[in-house]
């Protein structure tokens, strides 16, 4: 198959941290806390990563009560494929640290900082039946395909997430349900050696590079990914790069014919 392709961009470990970030389910590990839940969770534009927690929780309890005024604590989100896949984890973020009460005076600063990038409902309870929480963030380690990648912390505040983290999910379930030919294009695109009778492909990610797809076979999977023409920009941009990127493997797929 004779490929035009240009060469694979993918965002850097920092911005896929980032976009992980995005993703709404977290869970808080902390010395002398057996669990707890976190009602919402966020890093805010500027890079402070911020916990909705219920007051009387565990967690707020420890933390208020704290000897230094801080919790040594891990923040561990994890980001799951938008279709159904054998293996829906796609990566893991864990965020350590010490956790700190926000101080009142900042709190409403703080909350709106939150909302900007997230408009929780649990915001709405936060001085009442729940606390927001910062963590003073040490570490940051990014978990993918069976391996791990440490990122200084200043590379993770200062990286944004993803221009196309609030349509990914949604992009992808309707390429997957709905559009089976545009499906078997995007499958065109990957070196015939990579595929074996049986095996199946799927919709795994969608990133401002281009789209990430998921061989399933009876081996184990595989991910490739398929690049845009030119990186995207915005969500406004996507449309026409996946236009580009459709024309140009129905014309490979007509040469090959």
């Amino acid at each position: 198959m004779t490929s035009t392709t240009p060469p694979v961009v993918r965002p850097t470990a920092a911005e896929r941290a980032r976009t992980v970030a995005c993703r709404p389910s977290a869970a808080v590990c902390a010395a002398g806390v057996s669990g707890s839940r976190v009602l919402a969770h966020a890093t805010t534009k500027a890079g402070s990563v911020l916990l909705v927690v219920p007051a009387a929780g565990e967690l707020a309890v420890a933390v208020r009560t704290a000897e230094d005024g801080d919790l040594a604590a891990l923040v561990m989100v994890t980001d799951h494929a938008p279709v159904s896949l054998r293996d829906p984890v796609r990566a893991q973020l864990w965020l350590s640290g010490w956790l700190a009460p926000v101080p009142d005076d900042e709190t409403r600063e703080a909350a709106l900082e939150f909302a900007e990038v997230l408009p929780a409902g649990a915001l709405l309870d936060v001085g009442v039946s729940a606390t927001l929480l910062r963590l003073d963030l040490a570490e940051v380690v990014l978990g993918e395909n069976g391996g791990t990648t440490e990122i200084e912390p200043e590379d993770y505040t200062a990286a944004n997430p993803d221009p196309l983290v609030a349509v990914e999910s949604s992009a992808l379930q309707h390429l997957d349900a709905d559009h089976p030919e545009e499906l078997a294009l995007l499958r065109s695109r990957i070196p015939a050696q990579w595929l074996a009778a049986g095996d199946v492909v799927r919709p795994l990610g969608l990133d401002r590079a281009g789209f990430r797809l998921r061989i399933e076979s009876g081996r184990g999977h595989r991910d490739v990914r398929v690049p845009f023409d030119v990186p995207v920009d915005s969500e406004d941009a996507l449309g026409p790069a996946v236009h580009r990127m459709m024309c140009a493997a129905r014309r490979c797929c007509r040469v090959s014919d």
